[in-house]
């Protein structure tokens, strides 16, 4: 399906702000308050909660994992198909029963980990991953499939989830 058939918001682009990073990032962040801060997301009849600290720029630490790419925390860099993609996390988490995308459990460095997958035909998949915690569920990442080897990664992931609970 494509973008327009999940009725994603469109894409928020550093262009339309003449490349100026400051106001670009201030915008994406505006974004990402209305969505999780505010509006805090709902999966399956729960609410969301945010990973605040640490505090980075005076932006709560789920922002960074949310627009930023990198394995050491202190060394994040921005990652503008993150950014370009901010309204979409929301969507992708509370819409996912209804648009019938692939959800799958997935245990990481120890974490249980929840993967949502937005397959799409006009754009790069989308992934939002949530951390399961004992009381509350929080959002954790989320990015673009860019390469097909990521793509053959989570599909693999996904299908041994499902041989796994058809196996119970």
């Amino acid at each position: 399906m494509t973008s327009s058939d999940y009725k994603l918001s469109p894409l928020i682009l550093l262009q339309e702000y003449s490349g100026r990073w400051e106001d670009y990032i201030d915008i994406i962040y505006k974004a990402f308050v209305e969505d999780f801060v505010i509006n805090k997301p709902v999966f399956r009849n729960k609410k969301l909660s945010l990973k605040k600290h640490p505090i980075v720029d005076n932006k709560e630490y789920t922002f960074y994992h949310l627009t930023h790419e990198g394995e050491d925390e202190d060394e994040r860099t921005p990652d503008l198909r993150r950014c370009e993609r901010i309204k979409w996390a929301k969507q992708t988490i509370e819409n996912c029963d209804f648009w019938s995308l692939k959800v799958w459990p997935q245990k990481r460095k120890g974490k249980n980990r929840l993967c949502i997958w937005l397959e799409l035909t006009d754009e790069p998949d989308y992934i939002v991953i949530l951390d399961i915690r004992n009381k509350y569920i929080l959002p954790w990442t989320a990015f673009v499939l860019q390469h097909s080897h990521e793509k053959i990664k989570k599909n693999k992931e996904y299908e041994r989830y499902l041989k796994a609970r058809t196996a119970q």
